[in-house]
């Protein structure tokens, strides 16, 4: 009764095809929306802003970039973390030849690199599929790693082999670098989230991700209805490569402001894909769900004992809590393997028909 589609009527084909159809659901994303822009920024202290928030938005568009190959087109990846520091390192690049262009021009191009890498190691997915592909795609974050640490051009010949975020600039508000603010960076992560969730959000309602999506299921079958498999999937490694890479760009000079190639690490790749796994493959509000369950489960965990006067050790805590999210996302897998996404999707089809819990 609280959640209900009936009786509400479309008249025209625009209605018919809008992303939110149901009212509920367009009151939700908008309340959500204000209370990430004006609410957030506001109320929030400038430790959840840099540890929590930003890090979550960043981390829940790499998400976003691995379902897209994963969830949607059905094909397994563990190079997400070297895609991200290919989109890092080519923004830093593009900053420092360019440092008059907006850093939002270099954020957003460095994710066609990134794209260009996608689709060099995309092209075993037309010969093999599965753990095989997840094999090559390792040796893309591994390659990936080794070119970070092996050519100094890419960090500018630093000594110490990092790459270092010059602050810049938008409007005459420094967004980067060691002097930008919690709230200005929050708000460039969070216009660049919301725009290319968004475009991600059109595109798999159109031809191509329905494309994407007949290839996961059957791609035999696909071929035979007129899908160009060579097309659909080099289309689904660009796009997820270009997410994670513009991910990477704002890992680096929105939220860490430095890295080293350990940044991009296998275990960030490890990282993404629980998350997409947890939250729940092809869902794009799975990933949101991902992103904060692993993100921000543990900052609770070690912020918690302390404030009900339970001292712990910073070791003992990040053991407990690697315990503690190993056992959870066992109990997920084995309990509801569709992830947080079909636990969200439950409790909406329970409310529309609340108050009663047989239907």
């Amino acid at each position: 009764m609280f959640y209900r589609e009936a009786g509400q009527f479309k008249t025209t084909y625009a209605a018919d095809q809008q992303v939110f159809p149901i009212l509920q659901d367009r009151i939700g994303v908008a309340v959500i929306l204000f209370i990430a822009i004006a609410v957030v920024p506001f109320v929030a202290n400038d430790f959840f802003m840099s540890a929590i928030a930003i890090p979550f938005l960043i981390l829940a568009l790499a998400t976003i970039g691995l379902n897209v190959l994963t969830g949607y087109a059905g094909q397994l990846s563990l190079g997400t973390g070297g895609f991200m520091g290919v989109g890092a390192y080519a923004c830093y690049k593009l900053a420092t030849i360019f440092p008059d262009v907006p850093i939002v021009a270099h954020i957003l191009l460095s994710g066609v690199f990134a794209a260009a890498a996608g689709v060099v190691f995309g092209l075993p997915s037309l010969r093999i599929k599965g753990l095989y592909l997840a094999v090559t795609t390792l040796a893309a974050q591994f390659f990936f790693e080794w070119c970070f640490i092996r050519i100094p051009w890419l960090y500018n010949n630093n000594a110490s082999g990092a790459i270092e975020v010059p602050g810049l600039k938008v409007f005459g508000v420094i967004v980067t670098g060691p002097a930008a603010g919690s709230i200005p960076r929050y708000y460039m992560v969070l216009a660049i989230v919301i725009l290319l969730t968004v475009l991600v959000k059109n595109l798999l309602r159109g031809r191509i991700g329905r494309q994407w999506m007949m290839i996961r299921d059957m791609d035999i079958a696909a071929e035979l209805m007129g899908v160009r498999p060579l097309y659909a999937k080099l289309s689904a490694f660009a796009v997820s490569s270009y997410l994670c890479g513009v991910a990477g760009a704002m890992f680096v000079f929105f939220y860490l402001g430095a890295a080293e190639p350990s940044a991009f690490s296998i275990t960030l790749s490890f990282q993404v894909l629980f998350m997409a796994i947890l939250g729940g493959l092809g869902s794009l509000v799975g990933c949101f769900f991902g992103a904060a369950f692993i993100w921000i489960l543990p900052i609770l965990l070690r912020a918690g004992p302390p404030m009900i006067g339970i001292p712990i050790a910073a070791e003992t805590a990040t053991h407990v809590t690697s315990m503690i999210i190993g056992a959870l996302i066992v109990a997920f897998l084995i309990l509801e393997p569709h992830g947080l996404a079909r636990l969200w999707q439950i409790g909406k089809e329970k409310l529309r028909v609340w108050p009663f819990p047989y239907a």
